[in-house]
């Protein structure tokens, strides 16, 4: 059997100043995102500032300015590195499911973006998306959304044998989409997530897009 192909990293966000080469350079940029993730938790995103991040980090300003040119830009890659993480997580479960199916796909799926949402720091916060809406000089922001679904669908379809065409993209975007939604919805009404909400969620998910996934 061939090898089951890895989710691909999505690359260095494009706010990212220099891609680190040396391990060392590597090591110091996942201490910033570490403490930058962390003090988001504490203080949220607009109290949040570069500074701070740099104290937390044990790192001289200069290095945090050397990956990025502001805290937006310090924020969309811990976002970046969250989407990478959750793919990976996904592919390791598929991976080690024994009987693969539509439905246990889309628990998958919705299950480890749950676990991030409880144990991540700084994802309740920031998962996948910078929280402000506008960005800098009217530059068009991304779409978090889009990105997730993109990265799920491609899991789906390598896992599950399905065709990634623009019906299974479209039916997985809307399922993103409605996911987030109620999955926030559960947070407010309780802080590790309400059993009752994300179980409307999950069959929700499991009506609308396992007849996708089996077909």
């Amino acid at each position: 059997m061939d090898p089951v192909p890895q989710p691909r990293p999505s690359g260095p966000p494009p706010a990212l100043r220099r891609t680190p080469v040396q391990q060392r350079s590597a090591e110091r940029l996942a201490r910033i995102l570490d403490a930058c993730a962390g003090l988001l938790d504490e203080t949220g995103y607009e109290q949040l500032s570069t500074r701070a991040v740099a104290v937390r980090a044990g790192v001289p300003i200069g290095s945090v300015y050397r990956f990025f040119g502001n805290k937006r830009a310090m924020v969309a890659a811990l976002a970046h590195r969250n989407l990478d993480r959750y793919a990976e997580l996904i592919a390791a479960r598929f991976e080690r499911t024994p009987v693969l199916d539509a439905h246990s796909a889309i628990d998958g799926v919705l299950d480890e973006f749950i676990a991030m949402k409880r144990s991540v720091p700084g994802f309740a916060l920031v998962d996948f998306g910078v929280p402000a809406a506008e960005e800098p000089g009217g530059a068009a922001p991304e779409d978090p959304n889009g990105l997730v679904a993109e990265r799920i669908c491609g899991l789906l379809a390598t896992h599950l044998g399905r065709a990634s065409d623009e019906t299974l993209r479209r039916k997985v975007l809307v399922g993103v989409e409605t996911a987030d939604t109620l999955v926030r919805l559960a947070f407010r009404a309780d802080p590790d997530g309400d059993a009752a909400l994300i179980h409307e969620t999950r069959q929700l998910l499991h009506a609308y897009l396992a007849p996708s996934l089996s077909s």
